[in-house]
């Protein structure tokens, strides 16, 4: 079949089609992207100035940090400029490149937030052998292999795209680019690539689900044989990661784990990933753990003494 398409650029409809609650919505959004942006920044300068890097937990904590700006600004910036703008259009290169780093962001987090779990579980389940696990070397395959992953991902969800014609309309029931508002908008049946499309992102958001609830539980119940202080660091740790899970893949297994099809409910389920929980996980990961506050507050002290200085 000849691909043919007449569209070269889509119409977003936004979140909303109130201007009050636009307006609103501008305020918001503009908040929780400063706060992620800022809080993330800051994590990766704690963590680099406080050699916490060193430590494998750190060591990936810094680049879920730097995925999560990364993420949030495929997004974020677009939706907070159109909320005020009159003509929401993306070009058609620009909604291909927005699937494309979209997924690629999204699918790495999940495969970083994955290998954390497994961190978790090798230092509380065998402590014995886990400098010998964790080493760096180690560690900066499994990095290399989330990149990797999410890179082939985001490759077959943008090719399934881009094979697809488009006559018009051109109108987006969305506030960004994904794979399943704008394949509503194909003139073709376009039922098989939906099923390569949950099939691919299902297949990923429930299997690493499945795995972080099983570490997790393994470790959870593994806890009953450590000591109260044992316990309680512990759980301080994988308390935070358990948040952060819950959050993340609550909202995408609500968008992937389906056929294709469309919600009203699909742009404030986006929201949570695309917005909020790259702005919660600074928060959650600040106030969770002692040894990431104290560096702060190390890191602080040290700043204010040489302003002072000067």
């Amino acid at each position: 079949m000849e691909k043919i398409s007449n569209v070269t650029e889509f119409i977003f409809w936004g979140l909303s089609q109130n201007l009050e609650v636009e307006e609103v919505c501008f305020v918001v959004f503009s908040f929780f992207y400063t706060v992620s942006l800022l809080g993330n920044l800051l994590i990766m300068l704690t963590i680099y100035v406080s050699n916490l890097y060193k430590s494998p937990m750190y060591f990936f904590l810094n680049y879920l940090s730097f995925v999560d700006i990364c993420y949030s600004s495929v997004t974020a910036p677009r939706m907070i400029v159109d909320l005020l703008a009159k003509s929401k259009t993306i070009s058609y290169a620009g909604c291909v490149l927005q699937i494309f780093w979209g997924h690629f962001f999204g699918c790495t987090e999940i495969f970083i937030l994955t290998v954390m779990a497994y961190d978790r579980y090798v230092a509380i389940c065998k402590p014995l052998y886990y400098v010998t696990v964790m080493d760096r070397n180690r560690c900066n395959k499994m990095l290399l292999g989330t990149w990797v992953v999410g890179f082939l991902h985001s490759i077959i969800q943008v090719a399934l795209v881009v094979q697809l014609p488009f006559c018009g309309p051109n109108e987006i029931d969305h506030y960004f680019c994904d794979v399943h508002p704008v394949l509503k908008l194909a003139c073709t049946d376009t039922y098989v690539v939906g099923v390569v499309v949950t099939a691919n992102s299902g297949t990923i958001t429930l299997g690493s689900f499945v795995i972080l609830l099983t570490s997790y539980t393994i470790i959870l119940v593994s806890l009953r044989k450590q000591s109260a202080e044992g316990r309680r660091k512990a759980l301080s740790t994988c308390g935070s990661h358990i948040a952060v899970v819950i959050i993340f893949f609550g909202p995408c297994t609500f968008m992937y784990m389906r056929p294709d099809t469309t919600f009203s409910e699909d742009k404030m389920a986006a929201v949570f990933y695309t917005v909020i929980t790259p702005m919660l996980n600074p928060l959650i990961y600040t106030l969770r753990n002692a040894e990431v506050k104290n560096a702060m507050k190390k890191m602080s002290r040290q700043v204010f003494w040489k302003a002072n200085d000067k």
